[in-house]
């Protein structure tokens, strides 16, 4: 609830506030499951959008997106009272949101280019080894420097493919490129493709000013980040956030320490962000935490356990709302105990039995005070939201979108001219060229072929003719020859039959 300049989250024997100057300093809200994690975040974000701050929050189980509709006063008139809160100064309300999805369903589409993913979110999301991540990189450098866009899958395989090609050619300039490499990451981009996470890679890419808005009222646009079927897959989940946090850490100028935030993030799921990343993605993880407040963002984490969040980024989060924990097992108990000291002590009551006791709805709670430091800790009961808790029909949520004013601005992919586009252009060039002398080789081996033949048909005449001219001379002298052996045999008979007849004569 926005009251007097600032938020008030709950009340028990004080009222416990967060300040707008500090509320950029990060914060926590944890919690066993079905303690009122959601409602928590709920209540801060209505605030925040009332403060005029926008919102980015992520909707894991579709139960957020009732903030566009007011709140049913008879189901929590009863809560407020309770807490010396009369209905009169609780208006039930609606706020203005946004509704995003990286499908498309459920909100505007959500892309990111290749690009701006970059080598280090990818290869986590991918899976890959760090000498596949070397590999990798040297794709992405490649990419950079011959102006080559990277936008989607079918430009960073294309490039992974002419990378390997061309393995001899740069390896003195960027290192070895390996076929094996190669080949590992292909296949793990074709498992993301298999997993559908190919539809956020694209164009038109995230404008994250349109997170950054207020509506004719002055609140803050609550930008609702539909992630139901994103959760799905939770390294999808994990690794997209991230990269929506990074991208607010690279475009936002530094504007130091505001009066209020700029935006507030808010996280849900947090330790999927953690869960099995190599150190050199919580290092920058880290350095993200640390330095996105002075451009005016606050990051809230929710996750079950304190203990989910590294104790390096656990030290920047100054304001926290613990809900219950449960201890069945001793390592229950040592987390409990680890939550309880994290917290300045109030004489009033102990701790680590107040996380054990405190019922649904109920917390304990620290904010930063005006000189950044942490309170003393509070057991409250948490404030109802102002407007309807639960899920929305299909039908409002499709009014809400069509009624944006910024729909039709990320609904059409658009596939520009990028690293796919020129490869395939320079490699179908390059077979036209093969192609063309290829051809001319043939034509050249056709004509020598034709010639040869005319050489040997040339010679096949002159030998036959020669052949031709022998057989005429030849017969020529069988004639004469033959006339002359005829004429003197018949001379000879002639003789013979004149000596025997005159023989016989006489």
């Amino acid at each position: 609830m926005f009251k007097d300049g600032k938020i008030l989250v709950g009340k028990g024997n004080a009222e416990t506030w967060i300040l707008p100057q500090m509320a950029n300093r990060h914060g926590l809200i944890s919690g066993a499951t079905g303690t009122g994690k959601t409602i928590t975040l709920k209540v801060m974000a209505e605030s925040f959008s009332d403060m005029g701050v926008p919102v980015f929050l992520a909707d894991v189980k579709g139960d957020l997106a009732g903030c566009v509709k007011p709140g049913d006063l008879s189901k929590i008139e009863k809560r407020i009272v309770n807490l010396g809160i009369s209905p009169e100064e609780f208006p039930m309300k609606s706020y203005p949101v946004r509704f995003w999805d990286v499908f498309g369903e459920g909100g505007h589409p959500v892309r990111a280019t290749v690009s701006d993913m970059g080598a280090t979110l990818l290869s986590r999301l991918l899976g890959l080894t760090e000498v596949q991540t070397g590999v990798l990189s040297i794709v992405f450098r490649m990419a950079d420097d011959k102006g080559w866009l990277l936008i989607d899958l079918k430009d960073l395989r294309a490039m992974v493919a002419y990378a390997a090609d061309h393995a001899a050619e740069v390896v003195n300039t960027y290192g070895n490129i390996s076929r094996q490499s190669a080949g590992a990451i292909q296949r793990a981009l074709l498992q993301l493709e298999d997993a559908g996470g190919d539809i956020f890679f694209g164009e038109p890419d995230i404008d994250i000013r349109d997170w950054m808005v207020t509506d004719d009222n002055g609140r803050g646009m609550i930008n609702v980040f539909h992630c139901a079927r994103l959760y799905r897959s939770p390294l999808l989940y994990s690794t997209f956030m991230l990269w929506l946090l990074a991208e607010l850490f690279e475009e936002l100028p530094e504007i130091g320490d505001p009066e209020k935030p700029r935006l507030v993030f808010f996280f849900d799921e947090a330790h999927l962000l953690f869960s099995d990343a190599p150190k050199a993605l919580r290092d920058n993880i880290e350095q993200v935490v640390k330095l996105i407040r002075s451009k005016g963002v606050g990051v809230y984490f929710i996750s079950q356990q304190p203990s989910d969040i590294p104790d390096p980024i656990l030290a920047q989060l100054g304001n926290r709302v613990q809900h219950a924990l449960r201890a069945f097992t001793p390592a229950e108990q040592k987390a409990i105990r680890a939550a309880a000291q994290t917290f300045r002590v109030n004489p009033e009551f102990d701790t680590e039995e107040a996380i054990m006791a405190l019922g649904t709805g109920e917390a304990v709670v620290s904010f930063l005070d005006e000189k950044g430091r942490p309170s003393v800790c509070e057991r409250v009961t948490i404030l109802p939201p102002q407007s309807m808790m639960g899920a929305i029909d299909d039908e409002r949520r499709k009014a809400e979108i069509l009624a944006s004013d910024i729909y039709g601005k990320y609904d059409a992919a658009v596939d520009v001219e990028s690293a796919y586009e020129i490869i395939n252009a320079d490699r179908a060039a390059e077979e036209k060229k093969i192609a063309e002398e290829k051809a001319k080789a043939e034509e050249e081996k056709e004509r020598l072929a034709k010639e040869k033949e005319k050489e040997k048909a040339a010679k096949e005449k002159e030998k036959a003719k020669k052949k031709t001219s022998s057989k005429r001379k030849s017969s020529v002298l069988g004639k004469a020859a033959t006339s002359a052996a005829n004429t003197i045999g018949r001379e000879v008979g002639r003789s013979l039959i004149r000596g025997i007849l005159g023989i016989f004569k006489k």
